[in-house]
């Protein structure tokens, strides 16, 4: 059973912890745009095709789009294309924010999402803007896949954060909604917390707060 007793870091997964997401609006969009299939290349805890090499950090944004051109019809922008793989993101709700920051009080806080620098530098960095800061007021320490060249569930992206943010597997609890990352986190001592579609991660952590 996960208990918190010990814990002196929080390690957030991004997407459907902190940011809201919604894959079928990103389809949407891609189909608008006339892409045949594009749910072969979304997934919602990893990518394929072009979408996954952007995200392990193999291929720049401009090699990105001119991959995505032979999906695409004739004509379509890679303005438009930013913009439909942009609507995955819906936004932070500001109370996440909020807590965030009120568990920095208490912890050192880290993100270790799977991402790509079209989204965190763009709609991502605008949701965490709201309280006129940016992500780095938020986290002692951010590990990103195209940075790190690893995707989650991979033991190598992990690794990379351990090294490069100086955390303690055993001393960190690791919040996810996908269990496959949760499984190679708990490999390598971290204590992990599954994330349920509706849950709010700080009602996790006060639970295992009151608990311990």
């Amino acid at each position: 059973m996960t208990t918190i007793k010990g814990i002196k870091n929080l390690l957030f997964d991004q997407g459907g912890v902190i940011v809201d997401i919604e894959r079928d609006r990103c389809l949407h969009q891609l189909r608008q745009l006339g892409m045949q299939a594009p749910e072969q290349l979304i997934g919602l805890y990893k990518q394929d095709g072009p979408f996954y090499a952007l995200e392990n950090g193999d291929i720049n944004l401009d090699e990105f789009h001119q991959a995505l051109r032979p999906l695409m019809p004739a004509g379509v922008t890679d303005e438009q294309m930013d913009h439909a793989f942009s609507s995955f993101i819906v936004g932070i709700p500001l109370h996440r924010l909020q807590a965030l920051r009120q568990l920095r009080q208490r912890y050192r806080t880290y993100i270790l999402s799977n991402t790509n620098p079209l989204m965190f530098n763009g709609v991502i960095a605008q949701a965490f803007a709201q309280e006129g800061l940016n992500v780095n007021a938020y986290f002692d320490g951010i590990t990103l896949s195209y940075i790190a060249r690893s995707n989650k569930p991979e033991r190598k992206i992990f690794d990379y954060a351990i090294a490069t943010m100086g955390i303690t597997p055993h001393e960190t609890l690791f919040l996810d909604d996908g269990q496959a990352n949760l499984d190679t986190a708990a490999q390598l001592g971290f204590k992990t917390a599954l994330v349920r579609p509706g849950q709010e991660f700080i009602h996790i952590i006060h639970q295992l707060e009151q608990d311990q």
